[in-house]
């Protein structure tokens, strides 16, 4: 059974009258107490200094690690307006907002979201990291722009919403989130053309093997949309299949944005929409990243130089290429014979260079489309 504060005074008190009497050496008060021989001394300077022998507390009266409840108060108001935000993104978008204050460290936020119920430990799962080997590593903000369709679902009202995604790899800007009735390249394009008259045309573009970005028939898995980038001078480059890790930062984005925005989707698409927009404007602009410094994309982004012409020009080759026009089913003439490249290149025209003897790449623009052999006849 635990001593009472009581019990404790008196076999304290007991102890002190026992030194006073002078029958008692401080090593035989310490046995008959069980007690120390340094607690001995130590109740014998409190009772001769008139001090209290009862417990003193062991709080002490300044702790400078504690939180105060006023911030920790903000720390749980930012947290429920962005419920999918960690503790580091909290804290560092309070210490933007008031730099003054003194506010606690992401741990300590941690802690005390944990208490509060809103911190739910995931379990560890063996998967790909994402971001490990991207397929293309870009210099500067305003080089390249990934494009893909976030998974299609449905809306309250049953219709199906494809969500097309533009982003900027290294400053992690999305440039649109569009909610589309289907990937097709006539609602996909006019975004694309938005987005390159008010941003800039970038060096070069990384999509999916999907629609609309490529076409299952012909040399390159040309399609029209990507004709049209590669005729703007857009270089133009595809994920390798079943390999999300090649544009895995977009990958990552989407993961935030289905979780933030789709779950419960709205009942219409005009009201996915504005839904998507809040996103975007508070992804760009006010969540900041851990890659960049716990800062929001916008505040390092750069649009790209070049601006989308108002009429777009005609290929141009060099004069030691053989230029050949595709006809309208998709062909070519060459040495008499017909071959087939392309239906979405019907139109263009595309360039010969011999790079051995008897052997021509077949470029359209910058795009390598394969190679002719003239002794066996054949295009590779």
């Amino acid at each position: 059974m635990p001593f009472k504060e009581t019990d404790r005074l008196e076999e304290r008190e007991a102890l002190v009258q026992a030194w006073k009497s002078g029958m008692y050496r401080v090593a035989d008060l310490a046995r008959r107490f069980g007690v120390s021989r340094p607690t001995v001394y130590l109740w014998i300077e409190r009772q001769a200094s008139d001090e209290s022998l009862s417990d003193r507390s062991r709080t002490p009266h300044e702790i400078p690690h504690r939180s105060d409840p006023e911030m920790m108060g903000e720390v749980l108001r930012l947290r429920r307006e962005h419920p999918h935000w960690g503790p580091k993104k909290l804290i560092a978008v309070l210490r933007s907002r008031d730099p003054d204050k003194a506010w606690p460290a992401p741990s300590t936020a941690g802690d005390y979201l944990k208490s509060e119920g809103l911190v739910t430990p995931k379990r560890r799962r063996n998967r790909e990291v994402l971001e490990r080997e991207p397929l293309i590593k870009p210099a500067y903000a305003g080089q390249v722009m990934t494009a893909d369709f976030k998974g299609h679902f449905r809306l309250g009202n049953g219709r199906y919403c494809y969500p097309l995604t533009i982003a900027d790899p290294y400053s992690r800007f999305i440039y649109a989130i569009e909610a589309l009735d289907s990937p097709s390249t006539m609602e996909a394009r006019p975004v694309f053309e938005r987005i390159f008259r008010k941003h800039g045309l970038p060096e070069m573009i990384v999509t999916d093997n999907g629609e609309p970005f490529c076409a299952p028939q012909g040399f390159a898995r040309l399609s029209r949309l990507s004709v049209r980038w590669l005729r703007l001078g857009i270089n133009v480059r595809q994920t390798r299949p079943g390999r999300p890790a090649d544009n895995g930062r977009h990958e990552r984005m989407h993961r935030t944005l289905k979780a933030e925005t789709t779950r419960p989707p709205e009942k219409t698409r005009p009201r996915q929409q504005r839904r998507f927009n809040g996103f975007r404007f508070t992804f760009n602009h006010e969540r900041p990243h851990e890659s960049l410094g716990q800062r929001p994309p916008a505040s390092i982004h750069v649009d790209p130089v070049r601006k989308l012409p108002r009429r777009v020009p005609e290929i141009v080759y060099a004069g030691h290429f053989d230029v050949r026009r595709v006809r309208h089913g998709g062909e070519i003439r060459w040495l008499g014979d017909r071959f087939f490249l392309s239906q979405c290149l019907a139109g263009e025209r595309v360039g010969l260079e011999e790079v051995d003897d008897g052997v021509w790449s077949v470029y359209f623009g910058a795009k390598l489309l394969g190679r002719f052999h003239e002794r066996e006849r054949v295009l590779r």
